[in-house]
């Protein structure tokens, strides 16, 4: 059975991404982090699209990794492990980009091609 992303959904899947991105912005805030500082990084892991010059494989693996919760957290943690005081702004503004990239309908990107995502909505 083929299931294929509703109208509905992918709105749910949205608006869940468009929250995820207000909180990781309080959460910066409440770093004390300068904003200069999410100027500056909030567009960085869109870098790991260079990765699709390797080929939709390593592409698609380079996006995923950069663009998925768990390894992101897994990384604030370490961070925060180790006592780091970046730990909090930067695993902040990793979590803001991932939860705006869901909110304007990207999403983690099939080993086909670089517009076949999780969300269906390039397809």
């Amino acid at each position: 059975m083929t299931h294929t992303m509703t109208p509905s959904m992918s709105r749910t899947l949205r608006a869940e991404g468009a929250a995820i991105f207000v909180a990781a912005l309080w959460a910066f805030h409440l770093s004390g982090a300068s904003w200069w500082l999410f100027a500056a990084l909030i567009l960085a892991p869109d870098l790991a699209m260079l990765g699709y010059l390797a080929g939709p494989r390593i592409g698609a693996i380079c996006y995923n990794l950069i663009h998925s919760y768990t390894p992101v957290l897994a990384i604030g943690a370490i961070l925060y492990a180790l006592d780091s005081p970046a730990a909090l702004p930067l695993t902040a503004i990793l979590v803001a980009h991932i939860g705006m990239d869901r909110a304007m309908g990207y999403g983690l990107k099939h080993t086909s091609g670089f517009k076949d995502t999780h969300l269906d909505v390039f397809s």
